[in-house]
């Protein structure tokens, strides 16, 4: 199901995002601009892997497919969490007038605050304890934790590349 909006805005359909979502990113999705339609499918196909992850990561599997699980699963925590982290902490600082935003924007920030954003944070909390308990079953704790930490700092570098660059 999180994956749909994906899908929908790359056609140009902007349904419940026109509310909801920064007004230059509705634009770019209803003008079909190429670049963008593009990060709007990989975003939904990431979204259907994720899927796929969540899954695997609730029944043992063999070592191989087990360490690619803890390793996804412990860089979706991280994403997931450090990005809705980030949209809850800004929505803050707005609301209490530290940071100010443009006007166009200014209707936004609550649903970052009160929507996005702990939605994202629950998905990255509900990844991590899904990958705690799978490796919690293994008897290989240990190199499965190693995974899931590399998965995981992985994930937070490449979070903050594209937050300093200003990519995400």
């Amino acid at each position: 199901m999180f994956a749909v909006p994906s899908f929908v805005w790359a056609t140009g359909d902007a349904f419940g995002a026109q509310s909801t979502v920064s007004p230059s990113l509705v634009k770019l999705a209803r003008d079909g601009v190429p670049w963008f339609v593009a990060v709007l499918v990989v975003t939904g196909f990431l979204k259907l892997f994720g899927a796929v992850v969540g899954i695997g990561l609730t029944r043992p599997r063999g070592s191989r497919i087990s360490r690619l699980m803890v390793f996804c699963g412990g860089g979706a925590a991280t994403l997931l969490t450090w990005h809705g982290g980030l949209f809850v902490i800004h929505g803050v600082l707005v609301e209490a007038g530290a940071v100010s935003v443009e006007p166009d924007l200014a209707a936004l920030t609550g649903w970052y605050l009160y929507l996005w954003g702990p939605w994202f944070v629950l998905g990255g909390l509900a990844f991590a304890g899904a990958t705690a308990l799978h490796v919690r079953q293994r008897d290989d704790r240990c190199k499965l934790r190693l995974y899931g930490a590399v998965g995981a700092l992985g994930a937070l570098v490449l979070s903050l590349a594209s937050t300093a660059t200003g990519i995400g």
